[in-house]
């Protein structure tokens, strides 16, 4: 396969016009966690109007093509992108935005999914590549661990394949800049709550009550200490709290019997993850017991770190610098933040990540906020992006 260019792929306008408005439909028609059966259905009639070999049920609402080069090669690679949305009230006045109140493709997923189906257009076109590709089009990235579902499926038993690559837009980066990185890229996403139990009682009389309220707020402001005194400073790791409930508004003359705290914990090592879970309960315990109040840590194990390995990541860097040029490829980017199950992909079968800028500068309004919008100027670059990656991949 020759080396593609975004210019070659602008050149043929018919291609992008179709592909941009497939985008902006699925942008107007967004569909949340395992409900994307309108999304599925328009990637499978996509994939079967191409000649591509189509596989429907995983996950529920997933969708696997395949296609077999015209080539003679063994080596078989997996290509995936998410396609469902998130519970946000869109606030962008597009002329194609959001027609289900309540949710909109806040994350890009409506554009992921139609630069690899742009991909599988092409290469079915002219399969000139040494082996197979599946074209992994997943349900539930956002929260609910589709990747997880579709592999507790059969996934890799039904498709076993040798690598396995994802990509994800990321507002504020120059438009079509690729970032990536061999081991560990993003973080585990877990989620923590602890339960401080008391009886409560009257708030004139905290001396007759044992007051759960007392030792939660010293929790919280003990937890930076797991961060700076635990985790070695050689290791990234974070713990926020994103809620706490507690008694009635309407009864702030009563102490509560129960304080409710819960949060997130972000790392990137098993071992620094075990250290966060131990820790949070062994810290909620201390502070509880001193004032005769119990303490109980939920923690669950939500998206494990993804981790590329370090062959793929080196195809997927030839492939990006053939793309967009060297000078907008980053092999070594900083760890992300944020979660991906992806991550549950990757712990079957070696591959790699990439995050692709979606432009607009550093004004653009980020993932998972209302005037969010995937850039449809990147639709050419994924797409090149794609292509070369396969060339990379499946040359003979």
């Amino acid at each position: 396969m020759p080396h593609i260019t975004p210019d070659t792929l602008r050149n043929d306008s018919a291609f992008i016009t179709r592909l941009t408005a497939l985008r902006q439909d699925l942008h107007r028609h967004p569909e949340t966690a395992f409900e994307e059966h309108r999304t599925a259905d328009i990637v499978a009639r996509r994939l079967a109007e191409m000649g591509i070999e189509i596989h429907r049920g995983l996950g529920g609402t997933g969708v696997v093509g395949t296609l077999k080069g015209k080539r003679p090669g063994q080596r078989v690679i997996a290509l995936r992108a998410d396609m469902d949305a998130l519970f946000i009230e869109e606030q962008t006045g597009l002329p194609y935005a959001s027609e289900v109140p309540g949710k909109m493709h806040a994350c890009g997923h409506d554009g992921h999914t139609t630069m690899l189906l742009g991909a599988a257009e092409k290469l079915a076109a002219d399969p000139d590549f040494a082996g197979t590709v599946h074209f992994i089009f997943q349900p539930a990235e956002e929260g609910l661990g589709g990747a997880r579902v579709m592999i507790e499926d059969g996934l890799f038993d039904l498709f076993p394949c040798d690598a396995v690559y994802g990509l994800h837009n990321a507002p504020k980066e120059p438009l079509g800049r690729v970032l990536t990185r061999p081991g560990p890229f993003m973080s585990a996403g877990d989620t923590w709550e602890v339960i401080f139990e008391g009886s409560g009682g009257h708030g004139a009389m905290p001396h007759t009550a044992t007051d759960p309220t007392v030792p939660a707020g010293q929790f919280i402001a003990a937890l930076a200490q797991i961060i700076s005194r635990k985790v070695p400073a050689t290791d990234s790791a974070v713990i926020s709290v994103g809620h706490i409930a507690a008694g009635d508004y309407m009864s702030p003359n009563i102490i509560p019997a129960k304080v409710v705290v819960r949060g997130t914990a972000r790392s990137y090592r098993p071992q620094i993850r075990d250290l966060l879970e131990q820790s949070i309960g062994s810290f909620a315990e201390h502070c509880a017991a001193p004032h005769g109040v119990s303490a109980r840590l939920i923690y669950t194990r939500r998206y494990p770190p993804l981790v590329n390995t370090g062959a793929e990541v080196s195809r997927a860097v030839a492939a990006a610098r053939v793309s967009v040029g060297e000078n907008m490829v980053d092999p070594k980017a900083p760890l992300a933040g944020g979660s991906e199950d992806f991550s549950f992909m990757l712990e079957k079968v070696p591959g790699a990540y990439v995050m692709m800028g979606n432009g607009d500068g550093p004004e653009a309004a980020f993932v998972h906020t209302p005037k969010y919008d995937f850039n449809d100027a990147l639709i050419p670059i994924g797409v090149a992006y794609w292509l070369n990656l396969v060339a990379a991949e499946l040359a003979a």
